[in-house]
């Protein structure tokens, strides 16, 4: 490779800058650190002064008793707790809500326990009703001491109320199944002529879901809002806001692995809008606050019954699609292809999904099941993979008639170009012969991001020298971000080693045209995937460091003992001896070569 001294002096020039660049942005960060902390020790202290002082004021008035016929806005909180084989939900005669819902079979991996939804104190469901004295939030009232039924189904049922005075009772009814995330949930309004204006049911759904996963930035880049409208199935994930003009049967805040859904079990809501704040620089582990309004009409009469649901478990396909007929289209929260990847959903449903199962049903290693399935995948693009390999060696045949063109016409990139597409024509070869069978890989590359991506089977699940194969496998982990990376991946390392290996083997395949784009492509596209793979969960960087290990042993025998070069120049001889016929392309081609030829003569001669 040669260089001159300008070309040297530049290089030298742009490491020094990039070296100056990285100490001053790991000294300007020590330096924020620094005052961030010092901050964060003066809130600490004043906010102990504070609670001191508050402590201070007699609670006599906060607790004095709710008088009769008066409306409880004031009380003591106090919870019931009801649980299944799959959730352990804990009510509270605030409001009347569920308050938190624990999730049995699975933990958060950040803090090893068991993953709690619904548990801080922004998440609340409430609506407004007209009381006496003005309007007021049900989140807000003291509902009576709830009622709790075992039915004959063995589901089980609590009812809570309040009393309105002047105007009527307010009745929330949820209903708990035998090993089901879905609540039943019956809003009955005793006296609605009364409490809702003109008939109007406005519900305020606000939800902030915090880190249940390793690392919380990543679990942010997978948090959307998910609805389903008279369209269909739409999701929001970086808008902070959203008008939800069409009727909408259910609202889903949905992070990488989990949900918590309400939805309208009978009459649409009319609309609504939604309000997602997702900070992405943000260091605690709120993961984003999402704020829905819906709008809906009842009847104007004095009894009025709403029957809603509400969903608290994990994004499991199998258990989201089991509800399809009470939910529709709830397992599209499960991202296997969305927007201008929606093509791979059903290479994931009706190939990735099942292949994947059948494995999974006797291996007993998820790290295996996914070498099992990248072999099934391989076998199945080999006839793709073959014709690739043979346009390759057809290429690499031509080789030493295009060094000659070369050292003919002076390494006149035109001229040879030109001569290149003629030989090609000849022979009868096709240099985009290989192109085709790669491009039709890259729908089964995306399925398998969409799949590894959201699979939640694999959270948590070891495989080798990673802990978790829904996210990366850390082998060196530090602090001070460096070109955007706090750790590095092993896997995605051997990913990147075996591509790298596989580029330069494509490279010696292939005739060397002098483009420098070409002669550093083996390099610069293993350079870009370690930046995009590192933060990729280490099942998709497992697959392609094993579809890539088979890439190479498939190139390898099928060069070697497969393809018989001696009868590809046979074949290239008896080509040579047909009558040739443009095709359409070819002429294009080469008038456009043919015409940048001339422009560059022309461009030399003056």
């Amino acid at each position: 490779m040669n260089f001159d001294r300008n070309t040297v002096i530049g290089f030298v020039l742009l490491a020094l800058l990039l070296f100056t660049y990285l100490f001053i942005s790991t000294k300007n960060s020590h330096e924020l650190e620094a005052k961030k902390q010092h901050y964060t020790d003066s809130v600490a202290l004043v906010q102990k002064h504070i609670g001191d002082s508050v402590s201070n004021i007699p609670d006599s008035t906060i607790n004095q008793p709710v008088q009769p016929g008066e409306l409880a806005t004031r009380g003591v909180e106090a919870l019931t707790v009801i649980e299944n084989e799959v959730v352990k939900i804990s009510f509270t005669n605030k409001g009347g809500q569920p308050k938190t819902v624990e999730l049995k079979n699975y933990k958060s991996l950040n803090t090893k326990t068991p993953v709690v939804l619904n548990n801080t104190p922004f998440d609340k469901i409430s609506y407004g009703v007209t009381t006496n004295n003005g309007s007021v939030q049900v989140s807000d009232l003291y509902f009576m001491e709830p009622k709790v039924v075992k039915n004959a189904d063995n589901s089980q049922t609590i009812i809570y109320q309040a009393p309105i005075p002047g105007k009527g009772n307010v009745t929330h009814q949820f209903t708990v199944h035998p090993n089901d995330y879905l609540i039943d949930w019956d809003v009955q309004l005793n006296g609605a002529d009364k409490m809702l204006t003109q008939g109007n049911f406005n519900l305020i759904w606000q939800n902030e879901p915090i880190q249940h996963e390793t690392e919380v930035g990543y679990e942010r880049t997978q948090t959307t809002v998910c609805y389903y409208d008279e369209d269909g199935f739409d999701y929001v994930q970086t808008k902070s806001a959203k008008t939800l003009e069409k009727p909408v049967q259910w609202v889903s805040t949905s992070q990488q692995f989990f949900n918590t859904s309400l939805i309208a079990a009978k009459d649409k809501f009319t609309s609504g809008d939604v309000k997602f704040i997702k900070n992405e620089k943000d260091t605690t582990t709120k993961v984003a606050e999402v704020t829905t309004t819906l709008q809906t009409k009842v009847p104007l009469g004095p009894n009025v019954s709403i029957p809603l649901r509400l969903y608290y478990g994990p994004n499991d396909y199998a258990i989201l699609r089991k509800h399809k007929d009470q939910v529709p289209e709830m397992d599209k929260i499960v991202n296997l292809g969305r927007d201008m990847y929606a093509f791979v959903r059903p290479i994931n449903k009706y190939i990735v999904m099942p292949v994947f199962g059948f494995f999974r049903s006797f291996i007993g290693s998820m790290g295996i099941a996914i070498l099992l399935l990248t072999l099934f995948i391989r076998l199945f693009t080999s006839p793709l993979v073959y014709t690739s390999y043979l346009s390759g060696a057809k290429m690499k045949a031509l080789r030493p008639e295009i060094e000659k063109l070369k050292e003919k016409y002076n390494n006149d990139q035109q001229q040879v170009g030109v001569e290149q597409m003629k030989l090609f024509r000849e022979a009868g070869v096709n240099p985009l012969g290989g192109c085709l069978p790669a491009l039709l890989q890259i729908p089964i590359f995306f399925a398998l991001y969409s799949f590894f991506n959201s699979n939640i089977d694999l959270r948590g699940v070891g495989f080798l020298w990673a802990d978790n194969l829904a996210s990366y496998d850390a082998i060196v982990q530090w602090k001070t971000s460096i070109l955007g990376m706090t750790h590095l991946s092993l896997f995605t390392i051997t990913a990147v080693l075996t591509s790298f290996l596989i580029s330069v083997y494509n490279m010696n395949m292939t005739p060397d045209q002098n483009n420098p784009a070409l002669k550093y492509m083996p390099y610069i596209f293993p350079f870009i995937l370690f930046f995009v793979f590192n933060r990729l969960p280490a099942a998709l960087t497992w697959y392609y460091t094993v579809s890539n290990l088979i890439t190479l042993i498939l190139q390898f025998v099928i060069q070697n003992y497969i393809i018989d070069h001696d009868k590809i120049l046979a074949k290239i001889d008896e080509n040579r001896k047909k009558p040739k016929t443009k095709s359409k392309w070819q002429e294009r081609l080469e008038t456009m070569q043919a015409a940048q030829q001339a422009a560059q003569q022309q461009q030399k001669k003056k």
